[in-house]
């Protein structure tokens, strides 16, 4: 199962795990959806859930990391800041729950950031948002967890993606961060992916409200509570 806004690439990924051996018993499902229109975006994990049957793992992932100085910040773009980076987390968690606590439990894993870590300058709307998804994993956790739900975060750190690579990733940027970081290489999407898998799988049956750091030593601090 797969949210988009690129349908483009939603149904070539379909079209692309469709060819697995296992199709039958895994047969992609794909929805374009705007995760900010919220009735909307509810409307389509039903769909999901009544195609698929009860969602055991919800990976809330949408976001994006728009640049602005304090001085240029509008209500407006702190509103739709938190739109994109942190409400739906919230309303999907609480659509999909009563199913997984029915179906004997499930994973949620929120996507945060190690950017409020570190205090980035000119990301003051992102950094509120993945500042909050720590803490409302650790609040989710303890409310859903008798209901055999675990609620984790995996925050990322400097990531080689396309949208970085498109907007302002550099070598010389590449450099500065792999100079700070422990270790000497750049993360790419799939580490961020394996982590994701880990917290979803019944190897990390025990865990839940935690916030798993994948940066390569860039933040060097632990979340706790």
């Amino acid at each position: 199962m797969r949210f988009s806004s690129d349908e483009q690439a939603g149904h070539a990924l379909c079209e692309r795990l469709g060819n697995a051996a296992d199709v039958a018993r895994h047969r992609p499902w794909f929805a374009r959806c705007d995760v900010r229109a919220t009735n909307a975006y509810l409307n389509v994990l039903d769909a999901a859930a009544r195609a698929l049957g009860p969602i055991r793992t919800l990976v809330n992932n949408a976001g994006r990391d728009t640049r602005h100085a304090l001085d240029d910040l509008s209500v407006e773009t702190w509103n739709e800041m938190l739109a994109v980076n942190l409400t739906h987390h919230v309303f999907a968690t609480q659509r999909v729950a009563e199913g997984m606590k029915a179906a004997g439990g499930g994973s949620i894993v929120n996507l945060g950031s190690i950017s409020w870590l570190r205090g980035r300058p000119n990301l003051i709307g992102y950094t509120a948002s993945k500042a909050a998804i720590s803490g409302i994993t650790r609040t989710l956790a303890r409310e859903l967890g008798e209901g055999g739900i675990r609620v984790n975060a995996v925050l990322p750190g400097a990531v080689v993606t396309a949208r970085q690579t498109a907007l302002w990733r550099d070598l010389a940027t590449d450099q500065q961060f792999i100079d700070l970081q422990c270790l000497k290489y750049c993360v790419e999407p799939s580490h961020i992916a394996d982590a994701v898998l880990f917290l979803a799988s019944p190897q990390a049956a025990a865990i839940t409200g935690q916030n798993l750091i994948v940066d390569a030593g860039l933040a060097q601090v632990s979340v706790v509570g």
